[in-house]
């Protein structure tokens, strides 16, 4: 039976708004209402809802960056506690939407990669294992001295991939990782990162609006809208008999291309 890797027990988190001149309008937003997931080792999760549907809230609380208004999220058994727990960022990494603003213009290639294993404290051969990342990814060492600029979107995205895998985590956080990318260059990254996290056996969270995306890599699939959890189960099952009339308008959206008469 696989270890169970992270949990939430009835997450919520509530913001306060600031009302508008007249006092009017809501003055809370519920984020996310009780929320309750498993997720164990070596698992595929994709997570998929609109904007405005929790996904990055959620994101925020697995990466203790935020504290939940109440309930708890637990990684291997242990409660986190927002800014108090360095040694998580060896353990869960995130690659981001858009690699040109997730890296710094000013740093280098292998700098961008270096960083991770000087701040985590990480003791082996740093360039050894730029080396052994940028491989990974399908990148040429020789980009080790290059600036983010001068890399295609595919090259930057690949270095974020590379960066985050360098600290070597036991979850890797995919949020909207190719949106910002053309087609062709979508679907190289996408077959990178089912091949490295199959390869290297690291749990993955995929956070996606687009269920294509989510069927292509994930063996489970959580629905959100408005901060709840609306359906859940297994990719398959559920985007071919969805039970939620929700889940369903996101299927029945997925543009697809007119059959050839």
């Amino acid at each position: 039976m696989s270890q169970l890797i992270l949990e939430t027990k009835n997450l919520s988190r509530t913001y306060k708004l600031a009302k508008g001149a007249s006092g009017s309008g809501k003055a809370l937003r519920h984020a996310l209402i009780d929320m309750n997931m498993t997720i164990s080792a070596g698992d595929r999760v994709g997570i998929v809802g609109e904007s405005g549907s929790g996904k990055t809230t959620l994101v925020r609380l697995l990466l203790g960056l935020d504290t939940p208004t109440s309930g708890s999220v637990e990684f291997k058994g242990q409660k986190l506690v927002a800014g108090k727990m360095p040694w998580l960022r060896k353990e869960v990494q995130i690659v981001f939407q858009d690699p040109r603003s997730s890296l710094d213009p000013r740093m280098k290639i292998s700098e961008i990669i270096r960083e991770p294993l000087v701040c985590l404290g990480i003791d082996e051969d740093h360039d050894a294992r730029i080396n052994e990342v940028l491989d990974s990814v399908g990148l040429e060492r020789a980009m080790r001295d290059r600036y983010p600029h001068e890399l295609s979107g595919g090259q930057r995205q690949r270095v974020a991939i590379a960066r985050a895998l360098a600290p070597r985590p036991a979850v890797l956080i995919a949020d909207e990782p190719v949106s910002a990318l053309d087609v062709l260059v979508r679907d190289q990254i996408l077959e990178l990162i089912a091949t490295l996290t199959s390869k290297l056996g690291i749990t993955l969270i995929l956070v996606s609006h687009d269920l294509s995306v989510i069927a292509r890599l994930c063996d489970r699939v959580i629905v959100m809208k408005d901060g709840v959890v609306v359906e859940s189960g297994n990719t398959r099952q559920v985007f071919d008999a969805p039970a939620h009339e929700f889940t369903r308008a996101l299927i029945t959206a997925i543009p697809r291309l007119p059959e050839s008469k």
